[in-house]
């Protein structure tokens, strides 16, 4: 785990650039959005996750428990793109550590507390994270009307016996 006192940055410019990266709103996750949106999708943004104080979702589905992460390269350590930083090396290692293991952390409270999670990473394409949410969520309805009582409906939101 980091300490909580960062190391002094070396280039002014690149501590500038770090500071603001954006923490919600990325190109990615818009992307995402939009067409999810477009799809007739609706979902709740960067909405604090149930149980767990301090952490957020990027997409939040609260009907069907589906909690979307578009997690970026660099800061969740992309086995594809990421890089580790010359620069403090020891400290960028533990930090960027820590977010992975707070991910995991995420990932199983989410579960006990009967949420699914799905991590996307940021290079993926848009309509393949995008059918991938919908897939699941269709799942995620199917499995919840076959559980349904026979004879109940749930459409008529008083859950009264159909005739």
């Amino acid at each position: 785990m980091p300490s909580d006192q960062r190391p002094a940055a070396r280039d002014d410019l690149v501590a500038g650039r770090m500071s603001r990266q954006k923490r919600r709103d990325t190109a990615p996750e818009m992307a995402v959005r939009r067409e999810l949106h477009r799809r007739g999708f609706r979902y709740r943004v960067n909405a604090p996750l149930p149980g767990m104080p301090r952490r957020r979702a990027d997409l939040l589905f609260t009907r069907v428990h589906v909690v979307v992460f578009i997690d970026g390269c660099f800061w969740h350590a992309c086995p594809e793109h990421a890089t580790s930083p010359a620069n403090n090396a020891e400290w960028w290692s533990a930090k960027l550590a820590a977010n992975i293991a707070r991910d995991r952390d995420t990932d199983a409270g989410l579960t006990a507390a009967g949420w699914t999670a799905i991590r996307f990473w940021e290079h993926e394409a848009v309509t393949a994270v995008v059918e991938a949410i919908a897939h699941h969520i269709g799942e995620t309805i199917t499995e919840r009307n076959r559980l349904t009582p026979m004879g109940w409906t749930r459409t008529s939101g008083a859950g009264r016996q159909s005739g």
